[in-house]
């Protein structure tokens, strides 16, 4: 039972951390080298990793979809989607992708001249599942070491982590008060109950006992 009590908690928290992982801003400094547009077909169970701008239909399974190249100053690539989300989640409230788009194409450079850019993006790439981090801010940085410090999201966990820990606080006082003290007055009566049991039995056998010996 504990086992299956420490898997569930687990398992719920690693889906809350990826969730967070996956809807708070993150910055990447990187070298834009190209843009382009491709249609993209949208199957059911990676929908969820595209953004359904409010002009558009849920059933829509393809689209047109604006994307920026990029590369790390390791060397390694990185391709972001640019889309709008309008009104939905998670909640940018990205309305500009064309604007975006613009910024891009003036951001390109070659690796004898890099211009160094900070894309504040959400969500993840995966090559397999063929999903794409959405671009949300393009700004230009000295360079390649001039990361942006991530406030929204430091103060985002902060928050989080206080309110965690108030509710349980207020839980460990809650169940001190209230659940430990009924808690113990069934054990003392399931435990006063087994004794007078136990002194019953006792008292059988004993009479039985006086019965065989005449």
């Amino acid at each position: 039972m504990r086992f299956i009590k420490w898997a569930f908690l687990i398992t719920i928290w690693v889906l809350f951390g990826a969730f967070l992982h996956y809807t708070l801003p993150q910055y990447d400094v990187v070298r834009i080298v190209n843009t382009y547009e491709e249609r993209q077909e949208l199957n059911d169970w990676t929908k969820i990793f595209w953004s359904k701008p409010d002009d558009q239909s849920a059933e829509l399974i393809n689209r047109d979809v604006q994307f920026i190249q990029a590369v790390r100053p390791s060397g390694r690539n990185m391709v972001y989607r640019n889309e709008d989300t309008g009104w939905n989640w998670p909640p940018y409230f990205k309305f500009d992708t064309a604007n975006l788009y613009t910024d891009a194409n003036d951001s390109i450079s070659t690796k004898a001249n890099p211009e160094w850019v900070a894309v504040m993006h959400y969500g993840w790439r995966n090559e397999f599942l063929s999903i794409f981090p959405n671009a949300v801010t393009i700004n230009p940085v000295a360079g390649p070491e001039d990361k942006p410090t991530n406030w929204f999201s430091i103060i985002v966990l902060v928050l989080l982590a206080a309110l965690f820990w108030a509710v349980y606080v207020r839980w460990r006082r809650f169940r001190r008060a209230r659940i430990d003290p009924m808690v113990e007055n069934v054990e003392d009566s399931l435990y006063a109950a087994g004794d007078a049991l136990a002194e019953r039995k006792g008292r059988f056998r004993r009479w039985l006992d006086s019965w065989k010996s005449k």
